[in-house]
């Protein structure tokens, strides 16, 4: 038998167990195949599974590789957040102190900070990319037709779809209020064969409004992956960084600090809150960081 390799549990985006975004953390991954990490992650059946090793250089904290149960993610939001308050928590000790935590990912290196305070964790990033807005025409009608609304119910003042990116690309599809959210179904057969493919993929979609559930929210969002079989994603951080371009592009923040909280998993029964800054100087993004809290709520071992 192989020796056993620790292995955590976080819901991210979220200070209550069971709610927000469930993320597997498979540490001392050194030794694993790219094969052997894709079948762990299908193991897990999360959407998203992540595998800690020793960082490449020896000043940052960890390198870490992400992977869903069907290919590998050069970056994602939730399993940042989440490693990055798991390996908080081992370093702090008995301290309670803002902690600074680097983080080698394929999209490059990420720094996190992470405070922890009466029991509860929340750790922001600086984005490592900031967002953009890829080249791809989505007309109204044909946002409606991908994910099951009327023309009518797309866009709001003078929020207009499109493909933007901070990483990872998202259809982000503007809708009417929270009752065209709830509304919404994808359709993968008309994603598939009339959008845009971005690297060989089919975009995940991205629905947002003004209205929201909660009093202190800015947004409500839903995040639909549509490779493979669709489903919906409680909390989506990477979503959020390319979210920052829109916010830019139709909100126009004036310049200084722009904070903006996103709900998201609500009618998934799983609540999540993910928060938002953009450093705004002479109307351009200088900077942008995603922060969530996030708590543990199971360990164990991996024989494999």
């Amino acid at each position: 038998m192989s020796s056993a390799r620790f292995y955590e549990i976080y819901d991210v985006f979220t200070d209550k167990a069971l709610a927000g975004n469930p993320l597997a953390i498979v540490h001392d991954a050194q030794g694993l195949s790219d094969a052997e990490m894709l079948s762990i992650a299908r193991e897990f059946n999360l959407s998203e599974t992540v595998f800690v090793s020793p960082p490449q250089n020896p000043l940052h904290t960890v390198a870490l590789r992400i992977f869903t149960p069907g290919f590998e993610l050069p970056f994602a939001g939730h399993p940042t957040v989440g490693t990055a308050i798991s390996l908080a928590a081992k370093l702090k000790g008995e301290t309670e102190v803002d902690q600074i935590v680097v983080l080698e990912e394929k999209i490059g290196l990420v720094r996190c900070v992470v405070n922890s305070q009466d029991n509860v964790s929340f750790a922001e990033f600086d984005l490592p990319q900031l967002p953009k807005q890829l080249d791809i025409k989505i007309e109204k009608e044909e946002a409606a037709a991908a994910i099951g609304l009327g023309a009518h119910e797309i866009g709001f003042e003078n929020h207009v779809s499109g493909v933007w990116s901070a990483g990872a690309p998202y259809l982000m599809i503007p809708v009417a209020n929270m009752i065209a959210a709830a509304k919404v179904s994808v359709d993968p057969v008309f994603v598939r064969e009339n959008l845009t493919n971005v690297n060989g993929r089919s975009l995940p979609i991205y629905i947002y409004c003004r209205d929201t559930r909660l009093f202190d929210s800015d947004y409500h969002a839903r995040m639909f992956v549509t490779e493979g079989n669709v489903y919906e994603d409680p909390a989506t951080g990477s979503a959020a960084a390319a979210f920052a371009g829109v916010v830019h592009r139709f909100d126009q923040p004036l310049d200084g600090v722009a904070q903006i909280w996103i709900e998201q998993g609500i009618e998934m029964g799983r609540q999540s809150r993910i928060r938002l800054v953009l450093e705004i100087k002479q109307q351009e993004i200088t900077n942008a960081r995603i922060g969530g809290s996030a708590v543990k709520v199971a360990d164990g071992h991996l024989y494999v």
